[in-house]
């Protein structure tokens, strides 16, 4: 900023006595300015490249805190808020605060200097001249308070419109095989068209915005620059400035409209940061409404895993005024299997997500060894149940590595172990088979995979986990005969030994159990062996038996009668 000055220096040095010997002057003055210009452009380099990495790690830090979050966040949340949303305000959003409060930042501070103290030197230059050109800054600053409030303000429904384009487009590319069963490719393609020419239209908003305040800055620019030749060439015709000083004061004033464009820039892309960053603190700063990683363990020696429902009352948090659970009470002994039966839609996957801790109950307990599961540490509980569904879901990596996720620690696990385990779950056989073997990528979902072999993947990775409580959510009613067979076997060898709690249509899977339990209306209506229950000739499990006999059209039922 000490440049301008130096030049009008040098210009009076050479105006005011143009046939003399002014080397000496001139040299040192040159000099002097060679070195603020060398320092100025090392300063200018330092500068960004320490704003480019700060904001890289700003923005590597905001998304590991966004994720970290997200992860904690209780499972009712993610039944309100779409995945594409969340993935937006990890990717778009986190970009976009970085940016804002780095390089933008950067600049901004910088635009703020050089106008702060070009105004000030104009002031020392030439006091009279610099109150006259300076009237335009006023009104400038109101319209750019107003300008930055519309923005911020449009930003956010941009962002937001921008999450639920990116939330269609990742549903649809994540189910393309029911899209391309229903030929809906067209209607799908036309869908996100409509909410990308939604954003679209915002953003042409936006643009129509910044251009009407940039025009207005540029001209107020270009009016500073017109008043200083217009005002000083008039100081400059009545002796009250020098060349030299009106030169000086004409490249502050040009710094000072340079900058004020700058700083307009600046703060329009401040405000979209305060609008992205303003969506990113609501949910990194959002508590959890079920403990994340609270609460007390249970020493091996106390844990049996005798599990007791209490008086259960339960309504899903989307849904509060339909009640799946009644007056619910369940009793499973430790070391016992106890299988679970009824209609579609009577809650017995509920179960499942109550006993996980994803949902709390209205009212009622469900204790574990006696202690209410809320006093206990969900995060240490779960690690000690293991779950087998009717549709288990594997990561896009190897047979192996979805295997070891079923261990606390994965890095731990030794591939010898991952073998072992696939033995016991009837998977090792078909894992050869595969040219890479347990190397083998299984695709999005397992989608590379049949339903027997994701379903044996998950008894293995269950076993891995070796939990002291086993659900089993509907595992084998979704495959064939032969499949239904390898899958029970190794199903059988990891119920030994624990609390297993089985939810099942079919009676070849329940016909081990310990217990049966009947469940319908959010009640358990009939409870006792399975043998005891068929003789009930009005009894609802003999008549959910008959129905699936039929449906299966096969002689189990009538054998077993």
């Amino acid at each position: 900023m000490s440049a301008p000055f130096l030049l009008g220096k040098v210009i009076d040095v050479i105006y005011t006595d143009p046939t003399g010997d002014i080397t000496n002057s001139l040299t040192s003055l040159c000099a002097l300015l060679s070195v603020i210009f060398v320092c100025g452009a090392a300063a200018n380099g330092v500068r960004v490249y320490l704003m480019q990495t700060a904001g890289q790690r700003i923005v590597k830090r905001l998304r590991a805190t966004m994720f970290s979050s997200i992860l904690k966040q209780e499972v009712g949340f993610f039944d309100k808020t779409s995945t594409g949303e969340l993935i937006n305000r990890l990717s778009s959003d986190t970009a976009l605060m970085g940016r804002s409060v780095t390089e933008n930042l950067s600049d901004g501070l910088r635009a703020g200097a050089q106008i702060s103290v070009g105004i000030g030197m104009m002031f020392f230059v030439s006091p009279k001249l610099a109150a006259y050109v300076l009237s335009v800054v006023p009104p400038l600053g109101i319209i750019a308070v107003i300008y930055g409030r519309y923005l911020q303000k449009l930003t956010r429904i941009t962002q937001d419109s921008l999450a639920e384009a990116t939330q269609l487009a990742e549903e649809r590319i994540g189910n393309i095989r029911t899209v391309r069963a229903f030929g809906q490719e067209m209607t799908e393609m036309k869908k996100y068209t409509s909410k990308v020419d939604y954003v679209l239209q915002l953003a042409k908003r936006e643009a129509l915005a910044r251009a009407c305040f940039f025009g207005a800055t540029g001209l107020s620019g270009n009016m500073v620059i017109l008043s200083v030749l217009y005002k000083g060439g008039l100081l400059l015709g009545s002796a009250h400035m020098t060349v030299g000083e009106l030169s000086s004061f004409l490249v502050y004033a040009i710094w000072v409209a340079f900058s004020i464009g700058g700083l307009s820039s600046f703060y329009s892309e401040f405000m979209k940061g305060l609008g992205a960053g303003g969506r990113l603190w609501e949910l990194i700063e959002r508590k959890p409404k079920l403990p994340f990683n609270d609460g007390i363990v249970l020493n091996k020696d106390m844990f049996k895993g005798a599990l007791e429902f209490k008086e259960i009352h339960f309504a899903y948090p989307t849904r509060p005024e339909i009640s799946v659970f009644q007056d619910f009470s369940l009793s499973i002994p430790a070391g016992s299997v106890m299988a679970l039966v009824g209609p579609s839609g009577s809650g017995k996957s509920t179960i499942v997500s109550l006993l996980l801790r994803l949902y709390d109950p209205i009212s009622g307990t469900i204790t574990v060894d006696g202690v209410d599961i809320r006093q206990l540490n969900s995060l240490w509980f779960r690690t000690k149940i293991g779950t087998v569904s009717q549709e288990p879901i594997l990561f896009s990596c190897s047979v192996a590595e979805n295997i070891a996720y079923g261990a606390e620690d994965a890095s731990m696990v030794t591939f010898e172990e991952i073998q072992k385990v696939a033995e016991i779950a009837n998977a090792a056989n078909f894992i050869r088979d595969f040219p890479e073997g347990f190397h083998t990528l299984v695709g999005e979902k397992g989608i590379l995979l049949s339903g027997g072999q994701k379903q044996r993947i998950a008894i293995a990775r269950a076993l891995l986990k070796n939990p002291k409580i086993l659900l089993l959510d509907e595992a084998t009613s979704a495959l064939d005969t032969e499949n239904e067979y390898l899958v029970q076997e190794a199903l059988d060898r990891l119920m030994e030994g624990r609390t297993v709690l089985i939810i099942a249509h079919r009676l070849s899977t329940i016909q081990n159990a310990d217990s049966v339990a009947v469940l319908d209306q959010g009640r358990i209506i009939e409870c006792g062996k399975h043998e005891e229950l068929l003789a009930n000739p009005n009894g609802l499990f003999r008549k959910l038996m008959k129905k699936q006999a039929f449906l299966q059209n096969s002689k189990t039922f009538a054998l077993n009668v």
